[in-house]
């Protein structure tokens, strides 16, 4: 999963340096073309991003939002999703978004489930971006049309991930390249925000010359790529094959991004080896994950504590989680996680007991 400190940090390249434009761009990503307004509003995110960091210990830096539990697809390795479940109302969201600029949040990604399953997502969008947040969401991309685009741009979206692991769907994985393909087109075309199109290793040799394929196609876009590693079901190691490994390397000299380097050197190098990250994980006070019943929780796959209504998080349970270990972090693949507590590696002892159990749903 791209990091939200990768996505605003590209926010403002486009200010300063042609270099940082997609090498490969033949259709040129509307990133480049955006009015100096909209470039400099991206600047200001990012300083206000590291003024929090610097500021407090005790506010989070990201929130993965859940705004339906519902998707469209039902890939056999993902365990976020339903087939059911309606959308967050938005007054329920809109609460939620508010509570969490009262807690000095620095960004928000709204995910599912499907999030364009949520007919007024440009809405919450809109309210995360009035009090400042960084915004961004995670997708399929099935859903995409050049109306939602638009709407996206207009509530002021900063970046998007799409998730396409293989070229043709099956029982693994249903987000396929030549499912979504016309998709990054259009994004490539309209898209005012950044995008970017990650990968998942680890589901099966045979599918792992697939991700070297959909690299090069993001790529021809001028699309970011990223690429993560395939966790069980508690989000830890699932070490990869000779294979897969060779895959990683190839896949991160088509896209020599930010974000290939940093995952790679905060967790991935060590996982991909079978070795454990020492690290203290900051989940539940640096990083919030937010259920659709509006809870918070370590993360999407330790669902199951604090379990508090963030509408009743408060900076005490910020501090209790931020001084609390957790036994899952030696062999965490959640990269967001790792991202936001990087900044506190060097302060902040994790005294505090384990509560127990901590497990997953």
């Amino acid at each position: 999963m791209l990091c939200v400190f990768c996505r605003f940090s590209r926010l403002y390249r486009p200010c300063f340096a042609r270099r940082w434009r997609g090498r490969h761009n033949q259709s040129g990503n509307s990133m480049a073309k955006l009015p100096l307004s909209k470039k400099l509003k991206g600047l200001r995110s990012g300083l206000r991003f590291l003024g929090l960091v610097a500021s407090s210990r005790y506010n989070p830096l990201l929130a993965q939002v859940v705004v339906t539990r519902r998707c469209n697809l039902a890939c056999g390795y993902c365990n976020e999703y339903d087939t059911f479940s309606p959308p967050v109302p938005l007054p329920e969201l809109l609460a939620r978004i508010d509570h969490l600029a009262k807690l000095r949040t620095a960004s928000i990604t709204f995910t599912g489930g499907e999030p364009l399953l949520h007919p007024q997502l440009d809405e919450a969008i809109r309210a995360a971006r009035r009090h400042g947040m960084i915004v961004t969401m995670i997708t399929n991309g099935f859903r995409l049309t050049k109306a939602w685009i638009d709407r996206l741009n207009a509530a002021g979206l900063q970046g998007m991930q799409i998730s396409i692991d293989n070229l043709e769907p099956d029982e693994v994985s249903m987000k396929s390249l030549h499912s979504v393909e016309k998709k990054l087109g259009l994004l490539a075309e309209h898209a005012q925000f950044k995008v970017n199109v990650n990968s998942v290793l680890g589901i099966s040799d045979e599918r792992t010359p697939d991700v070297i394929e959909v690299a090069r196609t993001a790529a021809k876009y001028g699309l970011q790529h990223s690429v993560g590693v395939l966790h069980d079901h508690t989000g830890t190691l699932k070490p990869l094959s000779a294979l897969q490994m060779a895959a990683y390397a190839t896949v991160t000299k088509i896209s020599p991004s930010l974000v290939h380097g940093l995952n790679y050197r905060l967790f991935q190098r060590n996982l991909m080896q079978g070795q454990p990250n020492q690290w203290k994980c900051r989940a539940g006070a640096r990083y919030l994950y937010v259920t659709e019943d509006g809870r918070v929780h370590w993360c999407s796959q330790q669902r199951g504590y604090p379990a508090i209504p963030l509408l009743e998080y408060t900076r005490e349970d910020l501090r209790r989680e931020y001084h609390t270990p957790k036994s899952c972090a030696p062999t965490c693949t959640l990269s967001c996680v790792h991202q936001m507590s990087m900044f506190d590696g060097f302060r902040g002892a994790q005294t505090l007991p384990e509560p127990v159990p901590a497990v997953a749903e």
